[in-house]
């Protein structure tokens, strides 16, 4: 074999990165599908390169006998002698074939093409391998190219993609611009391995904590959880079993130089840092900061959380359109339904004037009460509020029986909850028909029920001093103080001189 094409095989090698070995042997099966273009029968052909002189050598075995049948794989004594003077009836010789002079130029030229094919199949899959190894990790690229919103990125040994769907909104990249990104995925397909990059998954979060915070990545702090919406805000949970160590702190870094690089690299989204707690009411009250929460009702069986905040600080604990409390149920992994404090207290008052106890309710026995009652379901309220996969979870509740029973406490719920609604309108009914020629009962300036007839303007027309009709003038039983006269104004006067003196 020419040393042009030696050195020519080593350079694919060293560009594409594969084994010159790898490149050796697909020469071997190029040349060996050219064979069989030109030869019925191939199993006798092998290959074999010579390493100190850098011949790739084409060997075809042949059977010495008396006649030759089949020349592909068979030679007369005669000319077996010619090139082994020992050679005999029944023996097999190995005679090299001179490939470019047997083939021709077209069999050469196809196994070029077969080559060419050989080596991007070895280099995909040499793409393939190393990059499925690296997933879950970071990658960096230059933009080649912006497809239809797919950006793609040249890792330099890789190309890789980042969908529409796996960047962060309102994010724009132009041709050259640097970018980091998580490898979320490798596929193989017919144009080569696809590799997947995300700028949206929590665990590219996670890794650029890693990056930038030297106690996460020696796991000196661990990230507990992570919710995100990206490029608008995001909670993660951090937590340290070193007391010594402040894992807020040392995520946020001093001055918030830490947080501040991974916000930056990801367009400016909000990230709120939390202490994680093992005591999941203390968790969800640390998840919704900075809104101060007042009181927590919880809800194991259906793993929900009713948070109820001050007045002022519900709209910052529900946050624009809701995130916050999204981003806190997501982080914590509890159902949270946030209310202000004063909706809190008024639906506590509404639930104990309907409260209805459990065992009271048709089909709950004192057994099947008790067994409610361990998972804290000890009212009709509480029994209508759940649902029936919660309800399975008690023991010797099928599922038939639950709804049954919900069913049940449902329409016991809505009845008593229509009487309710009566009796309030008929207060309201009551205490409008009292208001009659804009003079306002007294028993609307009280808030209890006890019933008033006597109208404010009666109370104070009782109270005020009467008045002789042919005198016009106070009566002296009268309550009115009286006025005055001159003497005693004069008394007055000198005893506020004496004072003085």
């Amino acid at each position: 074999m020419a040393f042009d094409m030696v050195e020519a095989m080593t350079l694919i090698a060293r560009e594409k990165n594969i084994d010159f070995d790898t490149v050796v042997e697909t020469l071997q099966e190029s040349l060996l599908a050219a064979a069989k273009k030109k030869y019925k029968n191939t199993e006798n052909i092998t290959f074999r390169f010579d390493r100190k002189t850098n011949d790739l050598l084409m060997i075809a075995t042949k059977t010495v006998v008396e006649e030759v049948n089949d020349p592909d794989e068979e030679i007369i004594l005669s000319e077996a002698r010619e090139m082994d003077k020992a050679a005999e009836i029944g023996d097999e010789l190995e005679i090299y074939v001179d490939y470019e002079f047997e083939f021709g130029r077209n069999a050469i030229a196809s196994a070029k093409q077969i080559l060419i094919q050989k080596v991007r199949e070895a280099e995909r899959d040499r793409i393939y391998e190393e990059y499925i190894d690296k997933v879950g990790t970071l990658a960096s690229g230059v933009v080649q190219q912006i497809d239809k919103g797919n950006v793609i990125v040249n890792l330099g040994r890789g190309e890789a993609i980042i969908p529409i769907k796996e960047q962060i909104p309102r994010e724009k990249f132009r041709q050259g611009d640097r970018v980091r990104a998580y490898i979320l995925d490798v596929q193989k397909n017919m144009r080569g391995p696809q590799i997947i990059l995300s700028r949206v998954s929590n665990e590219f979060l996670r890794t650029l904590f890693e990056l930038e915070v030297p106690e996460i990545y020696e796991r000196i702090i661990e990230i507990k959880a992570i919710a995100r919406e990206p490029g608008e805000r995001a909670k993660i949970a951090v937590y340290s079993s070193d007391d010594r160590i402040d894992p807020v702190g040392a995520c946020v870094g001093i001055k918030g130089v830490r947080v501040q690089s991974i916000v930056r690299e990801l367009n400016n989204e909000r990230i709120d840092i939390v202490p994680f707690s093992s005591n999941s009411e203390m968790f969800v009250t640390r998840a919704l900061a900075p809104a101060k929460v007042v009181n927590v009702e919880i809800d194991d069986l259906e793993n929900k959380m009713t948070v109820a905040v001050e007045d002022e600080k519900l709209s910052l604990a529900i946050g624009r359109n809701g995130q916050n409390a999204r981003l806190a149920s997501k982080l914590t992994g509890w159902k949270v339904n946030i209310m202000s404090e004063t909706e809190y207290d008024q639906n506590r008052s509404r639930e104990a004037d309907l409260l209805v106890p459990i065992g009271q309710l048709d089909g709950v026995g004192p057994k099947l009460q008790e067994r409610l009652i361990e998972v804290d379901i000890s009212s009709v309220q509480k029994l209508a509020s759940c649902s029936i996969e919660a309800l399975t979870k008690v023991e010797g509740l099928g599922a038939k029986t639950a709804e049954t029973l919900l069913v049940k406490a449902h329409d016991l719920v809505a009845e008593l909850e229509a009487e309710y609604e009566k009796k309030l309108e008929e207060k309201r009914l009551l205490a409008a028909s009292k208001k009659t020629d804009g003079k306002l009962k007294a028993e609307d300036v009280f808030e209890d029920d006890t019933e008033f007839v006597t109208e404010v303007d009666d109370v104070m027309e009782a109270s005020a001093p009467k008045v002789d009709d042919d005198e016009e003038e106070f009566d002296d039983d009268s309550s009115a103080p009286s006025a005055a006269t001159t003497e005693e104004v004069d008394e007055a006067d000198e005893a506020v001189e004496k004072d003085k003196e």
